[in-house]
């Protein structure tokens, strides 16, 4: 009973990681771009049951459109990272959860892009939901938006929990209306992920790990999150409970640019 529960369960999540990474998303990019080290790997190739949404390559993410160098919703990381990660998710569905992954590597052109549309500071349209108490003209200042990011080395990720079998996951689609990201679970975004206590990505200091306004059940889960991924040799960045990066990263001083692409893979 409990093996056919098991094979059941993760057919369930393998469909579930299928129907995100199957919405086309059309993103412009140059030809020509280098291709990964023999290091990276697709993470569904090394641990299929975790749950890939990944919000640059659509719409629903703080600049409001698809982001460049994300060609197909894929999560690419290191190898030694997925492995961890598969130890993560070998953990916790016993318990009865998933990881679900909302971004992996970053190309540094889309952190170049990250730089432009923070100085473009007319383009607000997603301030009601990602950041409605922070002034766009203060994003460098208070460390939300930077010229390099840790995820363009390969062994950051963000991420969350999601119960299994998932809950339905709301569909965004461009124009619909903005919710903050703090307000409480019913009332934002209904992302299939269990309570944080904010949305991800959500330029507010709510969304720091520990802060302390985060109580109950959203504290609790945090914890479970942080304490999973750190017997696993992850660390938490404090300032955002869904960024978590490889203790002993194989690239500490390496920032690459190739697209997140199928086709970027050479290992």
């Amino acid at each position: 009973m409990r093996f056919t529960f098991r094979r059941t369960l993760l057919a369930t999540l393998a469909a579930v990681t299928v129907l995100f990474a199957s919405t086309p998303v059309a993103v412009a990019e140059p030809p020509g771009r280098p291709t990964a080290p023999p290091e990276f790997v697709a993470l569904r190739d090394v641990a299929p049951t975790i749950i890939e949404e990944i919000r640059y390559h659509g719409s629903h993410n703080f600049v409001g459109r698809p982001v460049p160098g994300y060609r197909e919703p894929l999560c690419i990381v290191t190898r030694p990272t997925a492995l961890a990660l598969r130890e993560a998710q070998r953990q916790l569905l016993p318990l009865g959860y998933s990881l679900k992954v909302y971004d992996c590597y970053r190309p540094q052109q889309a952190v170049d892009s990250f730089v432009r549309w923070a100085q473009r500071l007319n383009d607000d349209r997603m301030k009601e939901e990602f950041y409605p108490r922070v002034e766009k003209s203060s994003l460098f200042e208070d460390g939300y938006i930077a010229e390099q990011s840790g995820h363009s080395r390969g062994s950051t990720v963000d991420l969350t929990l999601v119960r299994v079998p998932p809950r339905p996951q709301e569909h965004y689609r461009p124009g619909d209306p903005l919710r903050p990201c703090f307000a409480p679970v019913g009332e934002r975004f209904g992302d299939n992920s269990i309570d944080m206590g904010t949305g991800f990505d959500c330029f507010d200091t709510l969304a720091h790990t520990d802060d302390p306004r985060i109580t109950g059940e959203a504290k609790r889960n945090r914890a479970l999150l942080k304490e999973t991924l750190a017997a696993v040799g992850m660390e938490n960045y404090p300032n955002e409970w869904w960024h978590y990066t490889l203790r002993d990263e194989p690239f500490p001083d390496t920032y690459f640019d190739f697209p997140v692409a199928r086709g970027s893979l050479t290992g």
